[in-house]
This record gives structure tokens, C-alpha cells and sequence, in this order.
């Protein structure tokens, strides 16, 4: 069984998509809709990346670009309407074309982890639309925060089923 970490060891993590959950999110269940919970989820982890040097307009201003290439998906807590939420990143791993993270929806309302997405993404050469090798810079910076991540009191519990090739 993974055991994630609590809301309070998740709150020295910047906060991303700080928000309510709007209304027209909500599901004939009365709380967020499931596809909702992955779009929120991957704007946080957008966010996450431009102080790694990918802007959110990367594949308009330097013809690179992230695509995601696996998603795990873990629902802990339901999000209702109203509910203020954010998104806090871990980002795990580089290699050569790919990034490992760990984003997790916090409902800050009730202060409680409310779902983790664990995310294989890839970096594109938007003029062959196909993997390419980080940019030096961009590599380094991503390196540093893997190295700054791993220093977290507390383990990045993983699916096991998602990895760098």
C-alpha cells in the first residue's frame, strides 16, 4: 500500500493554481469531476515549470514544448464545490528526454491531500514533433530541483508502475 504524505509535510511546497472548486466542475456526485482533477493537477505542474525555464508559450517562443506520456491517478478525498485547493509539486527525476513528478491536489479547506498524479513527461522538438534531449539549461535547472526535492523530510511514494526509460 503507498502511504502519500500528509497535508501539513506538503505545505513547505510552493503553491500552485490556488483556487475554489468552481461550481460548473462539480459532477452529478456534488464534487469535482474526475477529468477536472488531472486538468488542475497538470496546469500546477505547467506552473511548477517556468521557473525551470519552460514558459507556458515555450513551443511559440523557443519551438520546444512538455508532452505527457503516463499518468497515475489517485483519488484520497473528495474536492466539493467551493473548496479551496492548490496544487504542490515534487519533481523526481530527469533523463535524457523525460521528467518524473508527483503533483498533489490539496484541499486547503479542510486540510487534507485530496488526490496525487504521478506524471511521465517528455521534451519536443516542436519542428519534428518528436522527443529531443533537454536543453542544457533547462536540464541543469530540472536537476537542481530533483536534487532540492529529494531532500524532503518525508519519501516520494510512487505507484511503481510509472519510470524513467
Amino acid at each position: 500500500m503507498t502511504t502519500h504524505p500528509t497535508y501539513d509535510q506538503l505545505l513547505d511546497l510552493p503553491a500552485y493554481v490556488e483556487q475554489p472548486v468552481p461550481m460548473p466542475f462539480e459532477d452529478m456526485n456534488g464534487h469535482l469531476n474526475v477529468r477536472h482533477y488531472l486538468g488542475i493537477a497538470s496546469e500546477g505542474l505547467d506552473e511548477s515549470l517556468v521557473s525551470l525555464g519552460i514558459p507556458q508559450n515555450w513551443p511559440i517562443s523557443a519551438g520546444h514544448a512538455c508532452f505527457s506520456a503516463e499518468h497515475h491517478c489517485t483519488y484520497l478525498t473528495e474536492l466539493r464545490t467551493g473548496d479551496m485547493m492548490s496544487a504542490r509539486v515534487r519533481l523526481l527525476g530527469r533523463s535524457d528526454r523525460a521528467a518524473h513528478a508527483l503533483v498533489y491536489l490539496l484541499d486547503e479547506t479542510h486540510g487534507q491531500v485530496s488526490y496525487v498524479m504521478e506524471e511521465i513527461f517528455l521534451h519536443i522538438d516542436m519542428s519534428t514533433r518528436r522527443t529531443a534531449p533537454w536543453p542544457e539549461d533547462v536540464a541543469a535547472n530540472i536537476d537542481r530541483r530533483v536534487a532540492e526535492d529529494a531532500d524532503l523530510p518525508f519519501p516520494a511514494s510512487t505507484s511503481g508502475c510509472l519510470a524513467l526509460r
